[in-house]
Parts: C-alpha cells; structure tokens; sequence
C-alpha cells in the first residue's frame, strides 16, 4: 500500500524534487535521542525517536510541551547534534545545516527590518549564490505571488501583519526549493481566525506546489488539519507514542463527528495511557501501512 501523498510526488519543484525514488523515504530518522545541557545537568529530550518522511508528504510532530519536538526539528535542520540515532535525507547523513532543509519559525520578526519583502525572500537565494540577482528576483516574485503579497513586494516588514509576516518566511523558506520545509508551530501566536486563514493558505500551497512538509505542533486540531500523517510523541522525554494517517481529515472536518472522535483518541493516547515499546505497539494495533518503516501502532 502506498502512503496517499506519494501519488503527489515533488518531481516538478526545482532540483531538490529528484532527492529519492517513491517509494522510498526522503527523510529518515533512525533511533534518534537528543540532549541538552542545563548548567551541570544533562536533559534528554527525545529517546529513540524512529520515523520516515516521503516526499510530498505533510508530516506532523505531535506532542505535549517539552516533548522534545522542536528540538527534533532543530537536529534536522542540524542546529543540533544526535546523542544517539542517525538522521539521513536523501540517503545523506545529516551533520550540519543546509539549503535542502529551511525552518519557518514561530517568532514574527525573522525578516530583517531594512530589507523590503522583496529583498528578504531573495536574500537566501543571493547569500547562498544559488541564483544571480535577475533570476532571485524572479524567483522571489513567483512565490509572493504564490502566498498573495505581490502588492507587498516593496513594503517593508514593519507594516506588514503578523500572518503577512509569516506568507513573507514562507515564501522566502520555498523559494531556495528545500527538500524538506521545516515549519516550528507558525502559527502558535496568531490569534484564532489569522491562525485558521494561514493553515488554508498552507494547504492551498501545498495543494498547488507538492513540498514536502514537516510540521511541528501542540494543537491536536491542527494536527488533525495540517497533516496527513503525524507522529504522536510523549510527555518528556518524547517517545514515540503512535503514528496515525490523518489524510481524511482537513479544515472541512472540523466539529464533525469523526474529527471529534479521532481528536479525543489522541488526546488519550498521548495523555492517558503509557508509551508503549515499538513492538507493543505494533502488538497492540492495526498498524500504519508505510513501505520500509519500522510499524507503530495507529490510532
């Protein structure tokens, strides 16, 4: 069985689509558990976290607070280093940060104040050189225009929104054609309805462009709406609880009785019961479908 988002793979989006055959994962991660030190004390984070990623999918980390999500999203990027495990995308051991993977982040003010919206989303793509200035611009522009700010093109972050902000972090995140697009709880501190209008525009673009997307999140709703698989981590240190297909679900679903019903089932899972071992998981539940992937319990 293949997973759905495989039918949509990123084969038309810039060089980084041609990363890995279908059916095998474009990102993989592999026993991995992550540590930070605070004064003399050594915290674990995550514990033997073990996942794939496909291209075209919308991956979800799911999990409490100081589950260790974000710092997994960092060790991806490779702003942080494995205490054990491996990560590998495209078949390429992860060690250091790089153009193929690029993290929108929650704060607002990650655009620099003296470029206009123009300027910072070619920015990356003129530091890096991977594009002269008439084709960064070029470039630029096509993708404000894919998040709707092309009017914006010459303002300066100042004056923008904080979900206008956001669409400018995206597109110049999309723009350098990431193998994966790394997304840390975006929307976390947008009010309820900008928070709603940024997911329908993410899912629009996703539905237009096919990026691989990895996607943090406390929200078990937004989870629910954004991903199309999510993997559910533990209260600290983060374990994996379970992995689910969420490919059933979207902005539609809300309030709806099945929504509300799998929504609950999380809840629980992550919450109420103990984090079983792969295995266990496996034993307990029908398991997750996905070619060449250790099977974890589904919801």
């Amino acid at each position: 069985m293949t997973p759905p988002a495989l039918s949509l793979a990123l084969a038309s989006h810039g060089p980084a689509g041609a990363a890995a055959p279908a059916d095998s994962p474009l990102l993989q991660v592999r026993g991995v558990s992550l540590d930070y030190t605070t004064g003399n004390t050594v915290v674990r984070a995550t514990h033997q976290v073990d996942f794939n990623v496909f291209q075209a999918d919308r991956f979800v980390l799911l999990g409490p607070s100081g589950c260790g999500k974000s710092t997994l999203l960092k060790a991806i990027a490779g702003f942080h280093p494995t205490s054990q495990g491996e990560i590998a995308l495209a078949g390429e051991r992860v060690a250091e940060p790089g153009p193929d993977r690029i993290v929108v982040f929650q704060e607002f003010d990650q655009l620099p104040p003296w470029k206009t919206v123009l300027q910072n989303v070619m920015f990356p793509l003129r530091a890096s050189r991977t594009l002269g200035r008439k084709e960064a611009e070029e470039r630029a522009r096509h993708y404000l225009a894919k998040v709707g700010l092309s009017a914006f093109a010459d303002a300066y972050p100042h004056t923008l929104s904080g979900g206008m902000k956001q669409r400018v972090a995206i597109a110049r995140a999309l723009a350098m054609q990431p193998k994966v697009l790394l997304m840390d709880e975006p929307f976390a501190a947008l009010d309820a309805l900008t928070r709603r209008k940024m997911q329908e525009e993410l899912l629009a673009l996703w539905d237009d462009i096919h990026f691989t997307l990895l996607f943090v999140t406390h929200s078990i709703e937004e989870a629910l709406v954004v991903g199309n698989r999510i993997l559910l981590l533990s209260p600290h240190p983060g374990r994996v609880r379970a992995e689910i297909n969420a490919h059933q679900f979207g902005l539609h679903s809300q309030g709806g009785a099945e929504f509300q019903s799998t929504a609950q089932r999380i809840h629980r899972l992550l919450f109420d019961t103990p984090a079983p071992d792969v295995q266990g998981a496996a034993d307990a539940a029908p398991a997750v479908d996905v070619p060449g992937r250790v099977r974890l319990a589904a919801v």
